[in-house]
């Protein structure tokens, strides 16, 4: 027995050391850590139970034969994360640059089918050549593989990807179906096609960090949900993002333990809107003052800065924020905002995470190029995703409500639960002085007039009680309350059910 013991030793030793100690080498002298190091970060101390250690590939073409490695390129396994479990893949760089063979897609597949039946989280770390060549369609088909698990389990498990390296061709369409994808800085990049063939087909010289590089895929493509500096960084942030996640759409958000009065009143925030209507403020001061202990992750901070979104938590428990900025395009709605808004409110609605709107929007950003783009279909994602979702849904309206974007940001008559206003909201189909030109054009001529019927709609509609009025706002409340009325609000709304008509899915406009 004890030679077996010895053997088995020896064979794990092996497979622990991937590559070899050169191309771990090699992996540490470009800012990278290996795939077990990685993982070793993610994971709470000592929880991480691997499965196919040993596993090999099969392929006998170009000399493969003579060259076994276990693992294949990939470690895959469980483990715990602040004690909830979830799975993991990590991609081996050292190990034939961490391309994907038929056995390294059949580890993934097995660990992402466990996860779907076991209803735990799956994170995975890419950190890939890309399909192994020498394979050919054996390992398109493993792709495939792996893509249609991606589909079965989107709204089902949390799906997480952290792109560590290279990630290219067939490899990207996996994390772009993934919920959430967060990159490194200067050390990982994702592209359909690469700059040598974009150089061939378009004559464009472009590098891969332009293409296709963390702050291409944060900024412009939205493609990414983050980007940090290092792998650790973005496997801390990785692991604080997890505590704010149920583990399946079967179970709720976890209830962590607040230090926070959840009546506390803020005076600050009685001040927060300018006296002037046109002045921009900063809608993250109100996000933090609400959130137990100012806690707030947020996600594509980068990209449509027009729109915030993120998680923060109430009472311990976690909520989904989406909320305009004043601060970007004076907080308009457009092409970008509304996609990442939509997909953001349709993650919330999936895994039963309440839903809070902030509301200071002045209408859709106008413009040919917004027209021309489609922003007629990509306002309406957001307006479906509010309407078809039914989760908790709390609303406050600090300034601006104007047109058919008071509609859209979660309104009553979106099936909004409860809608708050603040004295300083304004809900009307438009601003005062474009309202005017077109009720009065007869009298534009008139400085006077003009000013006095200006002046005349502003008191009539710049204010949140016509609406309150008619039931579409509930109550309207002192900013400095904020928290304890939204606190209480979803307290409130804690057992909600509601269910849509049966369907088979819906249609969204894409």
């Amino acid at each position: 027995m004890k030679d077996i013991l010895s053997e088995l030793e020896s064979r794990r030793a092996a497979a622990r050391l991937g590559g070899g100690e050169r191309r771990i080498d090699a992996q540490h002298k470009k800012g990278k850590l290996t795939a077990r190091e990685r993982i070793e970060l993610l994971l709470d101390e000592g929880s991480f139970e691997e499965f196919d250690m040993f596993k090999t590939h099969r392929c006998t073409e170009f000399g493969m034969e003579q060259d076994h490695i276990s693992g294949d390129g990939v470690v895959t396994g469980w483990g715990t994360v602040n004690g909830r479990m979830v799975y993991v893949f990590s991609q081996d760089f050292t190990v034939f640059g961490g391309s994907l063979s038929e056995t390294h897609a059949e580890k993934i597949c097995k660990i992402m089918d466990m996860a779907v039946q076991n209803g735990a989280p799956v994170i995975g770390m890419n950190d890939s050549g890309g399909a192994r060549i020498q394979e050919g369609v054996a390992s398109l088909a493993g792709y495939a593989e792996v893509f249609q698990r991606n589909i079965m389990a989107s709204g089902v498990v949390p799906q997480i990807s952290l792109i560590m390296g290279p990630c290219a061709g067939g490899a990207v369409y996996s994390p772009a179906m993934t919920d959430f994808i967060f990159m490194v800085k200067d050390s990982s990049y994702m592209f359909v096609t690469g700059p040598d063939v974009v150089k061939t087909v378009t004559n464009e010289i472009v590098t891969a960090e332009e293409l296709g590089g963390a702050g291409t895929h944060t900024k412009k493509s939205s493609v990414a949900d983050g980007a940090y500096e290092n792998d650790v960084e973005a496997i801390y942030e990785t692991r604080r993002l997890i505590d704010f996640l149920p583990l399946s759409n079967r179970e709720k958000s976890p209830v962590r333990p607040f230090f926070d009065d959840v009546g506390r009143i803020d005076e600050s925030l009685d001040t927060l809107i300018p006296a002037n209507p046109n002045m921009p403020y900063d809608m993250k001061e109100l996000i933090t003052k609400i959130a137990d202990e100012g806690d707030f992750f947020e996600i594509q901070a980068a990209f449509a800065g027009n729109i915030i979104t993120g998680f923060i938590r109430i009472e311990g428990r976690t909520i989904g924020v989406v909320a305009n900025q004043p601060m970007v395009l004076a907080g308009c709605l457009d092409i970008d905002s509304s996609r990442k808004a939509a997909r953001f409110v349709r993650f919330c609605d999936a895994f039963s995470i309440p839903i809070l709107t902030l509301v200071d929007v002045p209408g859709f950003l106008p413009g040919t190029g917004q027209e021309y783009g489609g922003v007629i279909k990509h306002g309406a994602k957001l307006l479906f995703a509010y309407g078809e979702a039914t989760v908790p849904k709390v609303t406050v309206i600090t300034r601006k409500a104007y047109g058919g974007a008071y509609d859209v940001m979660a309104s009553k008559h979106l099936r909004g639960d409860i809608n708050y206003a603040w004295p300083s909201a304004e809900i009307a189909v438009m601003g005062a002085k474009g309202a005017v030109e077109i009720l009065y054009r007869s009298e534009l001529g008139d400085v006077e007039k003009i000013a006095a019927r200006t002046k005349d709609y502003e008191g009539r509609f710049a204010n949140p009680f016509v609406a309150a009025e008619r039931g579409f706002i509930d109550e309207v409340i002192k900013p400095s309350s904020t928290r304890r009325r939204v606190g209480r609000a979803f307290a409130s709304l804690r057992s909600k059910t509601l269910s849509n008509p049966w369907k088979k899915h819906d249609n969204i406009p894409l």
